[in-house]
């Protein structure tokens, strides 16, 4: 007789039967009914939701069991594996599963959590792969003590030194100074948004992230999702370098004219003085952005104004765009602008939920849950917070996808259910 996988693939299995089986009540084996779901969820459009609610919610017990046995089917193993689902308690298992392919992990380790990345680099199997760790080595979440381990065990060079207290000043200053040669301006003064931002605050993210920075030290601002159509044209005023051009240009014609040269000639002084009585012009936000390089652009995220932040962090550069969210002058308000918007790495989206300023914010919460770039782990973890007025909303929101948009549905159902019992 035919295992049920074997009818679902073959489209054998009857419909009634087809949402049994993606809520995962099919009186098959355990490993056979985590292989429908995992079937289901990735090929069946009318189902697929269902099965893929049924597996985020699955007995955690038999899930481990599953994720540390080299006989479950490799489909499955892909899918627990992959950034979008993985369960944090499952990965040493998956980890060390050999069938899990090492190419699922080269994925995972490049989007990894900070706490991934911790679990990772207590595998025996991650310490002795040199594709893993670069992958892990080019993570935007990566912390400096862990770069230090990849880059050990790369063999790229080994852990530095501790460095006493009385050196570090110097380190930092250094630091401070280099970047600063980059910005043709000092950084806007604080006015209504409070202090200045001490250069220490610039330092220490230059330090901890110098691995970053010096693998897109030549990166120039490349904005997500398209600044210039953003904003339009008007935005950007012409420069006066073109009067200047065409005048420098007229009078090396004059000059090299034998016939009409005086007349050409005395007619310079009076362009140039026209040219010179022009108001010297002063850059937008974007120019000014436009001219530094990665360095100059970290500094500005943190030490500049809101309109600089706004802009900045749609750098297209993560070590960029997540310094924004460093900065001590960032307001609540921006956060909960910058947790709606789809014109954002979605690294950023990653990092606001691991501020925990930002999480008592209840507005930013429900703006990362509705906002349709956020990662759907990262969505379907946050749901658990919405009140029932906004778990409706998202249920009935089709800019997100259909799971978010089931799963709010079905919290809604339940949180109106034990509020009727009240």
């Amino acid at each position: 007789m035919p295992r049920t996988i074997d009818l679902l693939r073959a489209s054998k299995l009857p419909s009634n039967m087809m949402q049994f089986a993606a809520k995962g009540a099919m009186s098959v084996p355990p490993d056979e009914n985590l292989e429908i779901l995992v079937y289901l969820a990735k090929n069946n459009q009318v189902f697929g939701p269902l099965a893929r609610m049924t597996l985020a919610g699955w007995e955690e017990k038999a899930s481990l069991a599953a994720a540390a046995d080299p006989k479950t089917a490799r489909e499955v193993l892909d899918y627990l594996v992959s950034p979008d689902n993985i369960r944090p308690k499952l990965l040493p298992a998956l980890l060390e599963n050999p069938s899990v392919a090492e190419s699922e992990l080269v994925k995972f380790a490049i989007s990894a959590s900070q706490e991934a990345i911790a679990a990772m680099l207590q595998s025996a199997r991650v310490r002795a792969s040199a594709q893993i760790l670069k992958s892990l080595r080019s993570n935007p979440y990566l912390k400096a003590e862990h770069a230090s381990t990849v880059a050990e065990l790369l063999g790229v060079g080994k852990t530095p030194p501790p460095v006493s207290a009385a050196v570090a000043v110097p380190v930092h200053e250094a630091l401070v100074a280099e970047a600063a040669e980059v910005v043709d301006e000092p950084a806007p003064a604080a006015s209504d948004e409070g202090g200045e931002v001490p250069e220490e605050a610039v330092s220490v993210y230059l330090a901890e992230h110098a691995t970053e920075i010096a693998a897109e030290a030549d990166k120039p601002f490349q904005p997500v999702g398209g600044i210039v159509d953003l904003l339009g044209a008007d935005y950007f005023p012409v420069s006066e370098n073109k009067t200047l051009t065409a005048t420098a240009d007229a009078t090396e014609k004059a000059v090299a004219e034998p016939a009409g040269g005086a007349a050409a000639a005395a007619a310079i002084p009076k362009r140039v003085a026209a040219v010179k009585a022009q108001p010297a012009h002063r850059d937008n936000a974007m120019q000014k952005i436009n001219r530094l390089d990665i360095k100059g652009r970290i500094q500005l995220a943190l030490k500049g104004n809101k309109e600089e932040r706004s802009l900045l962090i749609r750098d297209g550069t993560k070590v960029v765009a997540l310094a924004v969210l460093e900065a001590p002058k960032l307001s609540d308000g921006e956060v909960e602008k910058f947790a709606l918007q789809k014109n954002v790495l979605e690294a950023v989206l990653r990092q606001i939920p691991l501020k925990r300023r930002f999480m008592k914010n209840y507005i930013v919460v429900r703006n990362l849950v509705s906002n349709p770039r956020t990662p759907l782990d990262l969505g379907l973890g946050l749901m658990k917070h919405l009140l029932t007025q906004d778990l409706k909303n998202i249920s009935a929101n089709k800019e997100v996808s259909e799971t978010v948009r089931k799963l709010a549905q079905k919290m809604y159902k339940q949180k109106l259910d034990m509020a009727n019992k009240k």
